[in-house]
């Protein structure tokens, strides 16, 4: 099985190519230019003369004083549009090392522009596609690769990646939906610790040196303020060191520990509104990742392993290998959703009709593009919903220490 003889193969480490600029004479005689990108001096020339170019001045391209500015990292939403466009080309009938060709040329970002020059090099000297991706496993994993060893060897290439393409901006965009139901309510609640603790900082010992003067007792919840703020004053870098430290060491647990992440997978679906919206994203990435594998001609086990690595949770990867295990024992797959108790039943019914149709990656699609609906409507529900709360807390929390400095001044008015 594909899936099986990728992972018993190591890929050994890629050295950071350079690009060198270099001029040559072609096999007509006439002189020639440009760019390649390449590990060693001794490479470009060996590349130069497979093409049937004399090697001339050959040097390493020198860097703009803030070249570094254009040597952006490369994210997934890089990739996903590098992937649509290639999708595109070929899709128009242009010649697959012409695409790569054409693409990395045009790109803005130089670490982009070397990493196809590298695919496009290899090429060339008669390496498959799927073989040069897979010497890059940092930008392209082994669904991907899989993917597009399944096109090579089908002679579908321009239809398998155009599937890579949706499915990787589908992905993307679920993961944006995420985000942006995370980052809103967080970044209120950073920005009202933030004012918060200024006030207990900076505002509240004003008052307390005025009431210092009054000569009187204050009330219990003055004096409760004072005392937070008093212990803030003091111990406020012990605070912040906390923070960061448990930040970190959450980070360090995280990137070191499986266990730890799939206890924290675990109990983030527990959470109110939040867990609802991760399990709909989890069923929404197992249904597309499934459906595009199985469409591709990818067998249902290694399409299952696949889609457990791209569930996003570590409850739903645990259960679909489980799926994986029954399938591979000739269980039907919705009979194996329905044990593991986790799936909705609309899913396991579309499953349970693709596979009596013979149609599992049409109905798989169709559940992919309902989940990620549902979860598009959860975001802009869980936005709405969250607004009046939050400006709720920062109305008690703000306006409570705005009545307990201005308590003490009532109170002597009444006096008076």
């Amino acid at each position: 099985m594909v899936q099986s003889r990728v992972k018993q193969r190591k890929v050994p480490p890629v050295k950071a190519l350079d690009i060198f600029v270099w001029q040559g004479v072609n096999r007509k005689g006439k002189k020639i230019n440009g760019e390649l990108s390449a590990k060693s001096l001794l490479e470009v020339k060996s590349q130069l003369r497979k093409q049937g170019i004399t090697p001339g001045k050959v040097k390493k391209k020198a860097k703009a004083l803030f070249g570094g500015s254009k040597d952006k990292k490369l994210i997934p939403a890089d990739m996903a549009i590098v992937t649509r466009q290639i999708a595109t080309m070929l899709g128009a009938g242009v010649p697959l090392v012409q695409t790569i060709e054409m693409i990395g040329k045009g790109h803005s970002n130089g670490n982009m522009q070397r990493l196809l020059g590298d695919i496009c090099n290899k090429l060339e000297s008669g390496i498959p596609l799927s073989e040069c991706l897979r010497e890059h496993p940092k930008f392209f994993d082994d669904l991907y690769c899989d993917l597009v060893s399944s096109g090579e060897q089908s002679g579908a290439l321009e239809t398998i990646y155009d599937r890579i393409a949706t499915y990787q901006e589908k992905a993307e965009a679920l993961k944006s939906k995420i985000k942006k139901a995370m980052t809103y309510p967080i970044s209120v609640l950073v920005i009202a610790f933030v004012v918060t603790s200024i006030l207990l900082i900076f505002v509240v010992p004003v008052f307390q040196d005025i009431f210092a003067g009054f000569g009187a007792e204050l009330p219990a919840f003055t004096l409760l303020v004072i005392a937070i703020s008093e212990f803030m004053q003091a111990y406020w870098y012990l605070g912040l060191a906390g923070m960061f430290l448990a930040s970190f060491l959450f980070k360090k647990a995280h990137l070191n520990s499986q266990s730890f992440r799939d206890s924290v997978d675990r109990k983030i679906l527990k959470i109110p509104v939040i867990g609802m919206l991760l399990e709909k994203a989890a069923v929404a990435r197992f249904a597309r990742t499934l459906s595009t594998t199985f469409a591709a001609g990818v067998p249902l086990p290694d399409a299952l392993e696949s889609a457990a690595g791209a569930s996003g949770n570590a409850v739903f990867r645990i259960a679909i290998l489980e799926i994986r295990a029954e399938v591979s024992s000739g269980m039907q797959m919705n009979l194996a959703m329905r044990n593991c108790n986790i799936f909705p039943d609309m899913v396991i019914q579309m499953v349970a009709i693709g596979e009596e149709s013979g149609a599992v990656d049409d109905m798989l699609a169709k559940v992919a593009t309902i989940f990620e609906q549902q979860v598009d409507d959860a975001v802009d529900s869980l936005t709405s919903l969250l607004e009046p709360m939050i400006m709720a807390v920062l109305g008690v929390v703000i306006g409570g220490l705005i009545i307990a400095m201005y308590l003490p001044i009532f109170e002597i008015g009444k006096i008076v």
